[in-house]
């Protein structure tokens, strides 16, 4: 069964889950979360260092998450996935760059739909993805959200 815990961040609420050692999913407070009947309502040790890294995130002192995680979906979007982990603290990449990085540059409207349903967004960072303009667009935790994110990790980065 998945376990789940509920934190206040500098960014609001947020849930994160695992199952069997792994992170599984992190929630926003204006996420839909499945019914508590779906999780053990624990915080396990994979949990508690997965708050401790993202309030280091988050704080500016951690750059890159060192957690086991099990984000389900298709091998797709595994890959998407993959690819996100690669893009750089303090950097963006366009969908076509994304794509490309997948293996085939037309999937550009595939790699926003794994974009979009990241169940572990931060740890696996799709806030990092940005227009082929360079234009920030969509982000589950919202733009406003997406902006003090690439703003943080871009203030961090110079200070580093």
């Amino acid at each position: 069964m998945k376990a789940i815990w509920y934190y206040d961040t500098p960014i609001g609420k947020v849930a994160i889950a695992e199952k069997e050692g792994s992170i599984t999913n992190l929630y926003f407070e204006t996420d839909s979360i499945p019914q508590e009947r779906d999780f053990a309502q624990c915080e396990t040790d994979v949990i508690k260092e997965a708050h401790r890294q993202l309030q280091a995130y988050l704080a500016g002192t951690l750059q890159e998450f060192s957690l086991p995680l099990a984000p389900a979906g298709t091998p797709f979007m595994q890959q998407v996935w993959q690819c996100l982990c690669q893009i750089p603290y303090g950097a963006t990449a366009s969908y076509k760059q994304i794509a490309q990085m997948a293996g085939n540059s037309k999937a550009c409207r595939a790699v926003g739909l794994a974009n979009n349903k990241n169940p572990i967004p931060l740890f696996i960072p799709c806030h990092r993805v940005v227009g082929s303009s360079g234009k920030l667009v969509g982000y589950r935790g919202g733009l406003d959200l997406k902006k003090k994110l690439l703003a943080l990790e871009k203030v961090s980065s110079i200070v580093k």
